[in-house]
């Protein structure tokens, strides 16, 4: 190997091993004893590994429940975001009707708008209709987003029109153009914005604060927090919650890592 190349290899494992490092320590103070990690200096590996945190969070905290809230939140999310997302984008890219690039324009100049400035208006309507503290309040945010409109879209526009004259001419109708063309060719962006959708949802932390009330439907992020307020001494018992709520998404995100990577590099070249 080249000194250059072999520099470069070094030069990215230290990256690597730094950017990792948090998460390892993270992983490593959970199986602590209760209070090893507050010594100095804070220990890399437990002395005696336990798995009491983990028992208690399940046990006594009811994390179990939790973690069922996350998922099926995000899983709920990560549907409907693509059955709104997907065809809307689909339309933007190939379907002709007044307006559409001037709708569009719009909607992309509404991207530089925060989110956070809508939370105030959305709770209120969602209050008006009595959804406050259910999960179908929870899930109106991800319905669609302009962001993955946009992303749908410009992969979308790679699709020949050539394809879909051929369907239309042997009788296809839109519908089925859709299911049976467009579908399988927007594979790779569907499964990105998925992925976009899923941790995005499950790692949201204001919306689900706001909108549910009772703590019985409280998400991970939101359970961990009221948790850390009460056992804020209890680092060993923090870690292990945060390695519960990372765990299942890092997991879900390295097994499908190569269609969200073919996903981004197509659609970062459409348009």
């Amino acid at each position: 190997m080249k000194p250059r190349a072999l520099l470069l290899n070094v030069a990215v494992g230290l990256i690597g091993l730094i950017v990792l490092f948090p998460l390892l320590w993270m992983l490593s103070v959970s199986f602590m004893t209760a209070g090893e990690a507050a010594t100095f200096p804070p220990p890399l590996l437990p002395k005696s590994w336990t798995l009491d945190h983990y028992r208690d969070l399940f046990v006594t905290q009811g994390m179990g429940r939790y973690l069922w809230n996350s998922f099926a939140l995000a899983s709920l999310a990560t549907g409907l975001a693509l059955l709104f997302t997907v065809p809307a984008g689909y339309a933007f890219a190939k379907l002709g009707f007044k307006g559409r690039d001037r709708v569009f324009q719009i909607l992309v100049a509404a991207l530089v708008v925060p989110a956070q400035i809508g939370t105030l208006p959305l709770f209120l309507m969602l209050k008006g209709m009595g959804l406050v503290n259910t999960y179908a309040g929870a899930l109106v945010p991800w319905l669609a987003s302009i962001f993955g409109l946009f992303l749908v879209r410009q992969y979308a526009l790679s699709i020949p029109d050539e394809m879909l004259e051929a369907a239309r001419i042997d009788g296809a109708s839109e519908g089925q153009i859709f299911r049976r063309v467009v579908l399988p060719t927007l594979q790779p962006i569907i499964v990105t914005l998925a992925l976009f959708v899923f941790l995005g949802s499950w790692n949201d932390f204001l919306w689900p604060l706001i909108i549910l009330t009772d703590q019985s439907n409280y998400t991970l992020p939101v359970a961990l927090a009221a948790l850390s307020r009460e056992h804020v001494q209890d680092i060993e018992l923090m870690m292990a919650g945060a390695v519960i709520t990372v765990a299942p998404v890092l997991i879900l995100f390295l097994a499908l890592q190569r269609y969200y990577i073919r996903g981004m590099l197509a659609g970062s070249v459409k348009g």
